[in-house]
């Protein structure tokens, strides 16, 4: 008799890990169901029902955006979800910007139509992920949620006339030696560069490339619709580019981007980071925001025998944001750090102009035809809370009050952004186009939030990064950190 046969037991743990090529198929054609606005119930029941149907998922993780536009994630069990999705709840009263601890209980409805599935090697397997809608306790749309202020914008846009938001971003940022660098930096006092290689220059194998092939492959299976991607100006830094594709969509891409990329990073012991400006003496990071509206297919804003090729309709866009630059410039710059990053010195765009030609200026208009004209913001950073900003940008296109100097001083006249946050907060505060955007009420409370994060820091900020401005950052601090003030 064989007593010590061995015996073949089933696998203990069989949990969702579907492959890259399969993954892009199926968040595409979420993506596509998004896009052609399939309503919400049909999605809500499709999704349900897959949950329901799937057993390999053991978790959901749902995803929200504070004021400050720092992601959060809670991870709900599949069956409880099942059962409980009209009824989440979560303590607003610790997430910073939000509600009071007085009245901290917030509500969470799941947006059903953005829903994504994940690569395991990355994200772990058994989970999906899928976006959320922070709502008051009546089931209002919670003021401080700028995802749904957004997402109703561009639905009633679309319901007045067909008109479609189309947003593409170019975010940059650097690779640094070892895991959770940021949180990090106040001990050791700097960021280590894993690579000098410069703009385009990398070698196939080295590290910098290797992270960027790695978080590209991810960024492909998660439907972004790639286009290129390559090492940028400053050493360790990089940037991957993607399609244009509808508002609410191109921001949630932001947030997606940043986390995989965080993610692959640290799964290779080293740290993404996208503060703007981490490093004293080189071009910091920026997040380009390329914009154009759309109606039954035709792209608003080209002509061809338009000044710089594009329409009437794309100047007045223009018009506008550069009469409220200044007042708006805290909600495209929003933290100490990124003040550094508007310095001529490294291409930055910190002046308040338009030009076809010259990368100082905040708005870019880029060479395009009748599927590509578009206008760039470039005075943006990577840390901007990137719902906020694109509802900020379409609005202020769209409705914001125009300056009365004649078109051709207003285009050309050299004005310049704020140098730092303080100058920034005071017309932001006194604006009265912004307490319309936003209501009085998250006026006041983000530039409270901004107000108490530039105050931990140097007023004066002097030619150094200064551990401060990392760690008091609002990408980067935790309770831990924000009590060592």
């Amino acid at each position: 008799m064989e007593l010590n046969r061995s015996i073949e037991l089933p696998p203990l743990r069989d949990f969702l890990a579907i492959s890259y090529e399969q993954l892009e198929e199926m968040n595409l054609r979420v993506k596509e169901q998004r896009l052609h606005r399939v309503a919400p119930d049909v999605a809500r029941d499709e999704r349900m029902q897959y949950l329901a149907d799937e057993k390999r998922i053991k978790a959901v993780t749902v995803c929200f955006t504070d004021l400050e536009g720092r992601l959060h994630m809670l991870d709900y069990d599949k069956k409880f979800l099942l059962k409980s999705a009209d009824n989440l709840t979560f303590d607003g009263s610790s997430v910073r910007g939000f509600s009071q601890q007085h009245e901290s209980d917030l509500r969470l409805a799941i947006d059903w139509p953005a829903f994504y599935w994940l690569p395991a090697d990355v994200f772990g397997p058994g989970k999906v992920l899928v976006f959320g809608e922070v709502q008051d306790r009546d089931g209002a749309p919670y003021p401080g949620d700028l995802r749904s202020r957004l997402k109703a914008y561009a639905q009633k846009l679309y319901e007045k006339d067909g008109t479609v938001c189309n947003i593409a971003n170019e975010i940059e940022g650097f690779l640094f030696r070892g895991k959770d660098a940021e949180r990090r930096f106040h001990e050791t006092g700097k960021f280590e560069f894993i690579s000098t290689g410069g703009y385009y220059h990398s070698l196939p194998g080295d590290v910098l490339r290797r992270f960027i092939d790695a978080a590209a492959e991810v960024q492909r299976a998660m439907g972004f619709a790639n286009e290129k991607d390559h090492p940028e100006v400053a050493p360790s830094q990089f940037e991957m580019n993607y399609g244009y594709t509808e508002a609410v969509i191109a921001a949630d891409q932001i947030q997606l981007y940043k986390l995989l990329c965080r993610q692959v990073a640290q799964n290779m012991d080293l740290s993404a980071s996208f503060l703007p400006k981490p490093v004293t003496g080189v071009n910091g990071n920026g997040m380009h925001t390329n914009i154009s509206l759309a109606r039954g297919g035709k792209n608003l804003f080209w002509q061809k025998d338009g000044q710089d090729g594009v329409s009437a309709e794309a100047w007045d866009f223009v018009d506008r944001i550069l009469a409220n630059a200044s007042d708006i410039c805290l909600i495209l710059n929003s933290s100490v750090n990124s003040y550094r990053r508007l310095d001529p010195h490294f291409e930055a765009p910190n002046q308040i102009k338009a030009s076809a030609i010259n990368r100082g200026a905040m708005v870019r208009i880029p060479l395009g035809n009748e599927r590509s004209a578009r206008i760039e913001v470039r005075s943006i950073a990577p840390d901007a809370n990137p719902y906020m900003a694109i509802y900020t940008f379409l609005r202020t296109g769209l409705e914001g009050p125009k300056s009365e100097e004649p078109e051709a001083e207003k285009r050309t006249r050299t004005r310049f952004l704020p140098d730092n946050i303080y100058d920034a907060l005071r017309p932001f505060k006194a604006s009265k186009f912004v307490g319309e955007l936003l209501g009085e009420e998250v006026q006041a409370r983000f530039a409270e939030i901004k107000l108490a994060q530039a105050e931990r820091c140097p007023k004066a900020l002097g030619t150094q990064i200064k551990a401060s401005e990392v760690m008091f950052h609002h990408e980067v601090t935790n309770q831990y950190l924000w009590n060592m003030f």
